[in-house]
Parts: structure tokens; sequence; C-alpha cells
């Protein structure tokens, strides 16, 4: 606490609900942001929603925890249903077993699909039976309340495997969503893939895919939905806490959960529309970069800076 509150004394000068806003990441979580924003507050002796990740009781959002994971399945549906296809009855891969990938876990278990690893820094599990919500609400008491490593789920259900110090992409599915961290899918993992007959992966995490990684799934025509669209749900959310508290009018999970939906729709369709080559595949990375560089571009010229 003494840390956060000490980093918050010289940070506060620097940020502000129209300049920079924090959020957590891997290490900070509602706990962390939670010093922050009382020293902010303490400092400043006024409430503005300068940190996201914040506690219901003082300005949180509903869906925050989950944003990220919901976002990427999200984005995955417009990208199967463009080929007239949907998550049901499909296997999916995930890495991580954090909030990214745990709430990725659960929309895709209500989305109908088969989820059949989870990991962490020891390794992965494989459940060749599937990951249902009732093993999941087990999982997530493992990794968000006991702390405990995700070795422990065969012990809980002994059909499953754990694979010490390797990564899942070695299993046969249809889906792979790398939600642990930076650079876990390098280039022999891609092709690993791709050989596996895996149609789709989507980054939850930011930056999970190696270049290499990435190159081999643009060239082999694998639908790659990059971080910088896929991952944009906790982002996204994290704006409609600032708009929540702007307002000082909080919303109900089913009102952010629908603008969530509504932004990883058009973020899905701006990557189509600056991705879509002449055989009508779309180019997701190449959409991502485009759409991204137009609206930054657009609104310098209107500023005059160009």
């Amino acid at each position: 606490m003494r840390f956060f509150q000490s980093l918050m004394t010289e940070l506060s000068r620097h940020i502000g609900e129209d300049t920079d806003v924090p959020a957590g990441d891997i290490g900070v979580g509602a706990r962390e942001v939670s010093y922050l924003f009382g020293q902010y507050k303490r400092l400043q002796n006024r409430f503005a929603g300068v940190l996201t990740g914040k506690g219901l009781a003082f300005g949180g959002s509903l869906i925050r925890a989950e944003a990220t994971g919901y976002g990427v399945v999200y984005f995955s549906k417009h990208m199967l249903a463009r080929r007239r296809e949907s998550l049901a009855h499909k296997t999916a891969l995930i890495s991580g077993s954090g909030n990214v990938a745990l709430y990725c876990a659960e929309k895709l278990i209500q989305e109908g699909a088969k989820v059949l690893t989870l990991s962490d820094s020891s390794g992965f599990i494989h459940d060749p039976d599937g990951i249902d919500q009732n093993k999941l609400a087990w999982v997530m008491a493992l990794k968000l309340e006991r702390r405990g490593r995700i070795s422990e789920y065969t012990e809980q259900y002994p059909t499953a495997t754990f694979y010490p110090g390797q990564r899942p992409w070695l299993v046969t599915a249809d889906l792979a969503f790398p939600c642990a961290t930076q650079n876990e899918l390098d280039g022999a993992d891609a092709k690993q893939l791709v050989t596996n007959g895996t149609q789709l992966v989507a980054e939850g995490a930011n930056m999970p895919s190696t270049l290499e990684a990435v190159h081999y799934f643009r060239e082999t025509g694998v639908l790659f939905a990059p971080a910088k669209a896929a991952n944009a749900g906790g982002v996204a959310v994290s704006g409609l806490e600032q708009s929540q508290n702007a307002l000082r009018l909080p919303w109900t999970r089913e009102d952010v959960d629908r603008r969530l939906q509504d932004i990883m729709a058009h973020i899905h369709q701006e990557c189509v529309r600056y991705g879509e080559e002449n055989d009508r595949h779309i180019d997701y990375v190449r959409g991502a970069n485009i759409g991204g560089f137009v609206k930054v571009a657009d609104a310098m010229l209107a500023y005059g800076i160009a």
C-alpha cells in the first residue's frame, strides 16, 4: 500500500481525467488500483474518473473485469459470421488463467464452444472432456481467491492432464486464444496450430504472437485477430467507466455489455473496411493498422497539425 501511495504522490501531477488515465494490468488489479485512487483523491480532494478498474463502491464499472475476455470472443464471432459459421460446437485452446483467459473461457462456454486448455507460468492443463461452467467456477476460485497453480486442476478433475513447462498450442482445436502474456506464441507454435487445422487465432493478451508467428498466420490465410483490435474490450469499458463517472450514474450490467458488443462490432467493421482484399479475404492486421492510422490522421488534419 505504501508503495502505491508514494507512486501516486508523484504520478498525480501528470494524470487527469482529460489528460492520461492509467489502468491495471499484470500484477496491478482492483486492490492496487484502489490504493492508487485513494491516494489521488486524498491529494486532489475531489472525485474524478482518473483511474479505471476501480471498485464498484467508488466509481468502478460492471463488466470491467470481464471486458477484454468477452471482447475477444465478440470479435471472433464477427470473424466467423463472415464465413457463415459460429462458435457453437467448436473446440478452443486458451492460454493463461487471469481475468482475460477466464472470462474468454466463460463467454466461449456461453456461446457453445468447448474449451480444452488453460495455463499459467508452470505449464498447461488439457481437459479432453471440456472445461464446463462448473469446472471454470472452480478454476476462478483457485486463481482469483486461493492464488493456486493450474496443476491443481488435475487433482480435482483426474481425466485432465497437466503438461509442465509447456504451452497449449500442441493440442488440436478449431480456435486458439493466446491470453497470457507477450511473445507466448512463436513461429514454431504457429506452424503447429496450422498443421493441426486451427482456423482462427484471436489475441487476448497484448502482442502474444511473435512477428514470425504473425507473418505465418497471414501467409497461410488463418483468420488472425491482432491484439490492437481483438483485445480492445478492456480499454473500451475503461472508457465506459469514465463516462459513468462523468455522469455520476452507474449503468447496469446489460447496458455495459450491450455497449461493449457494439464497440467490438464497430472495430470489426473498420478492420473489414480497410483490410478486405480482392479475393474477399480479410487481412485483419492490415485493417486494424490502417483503420487506426486513418482515425489519428484525420484528427491531425482537422487540428491543422499536418
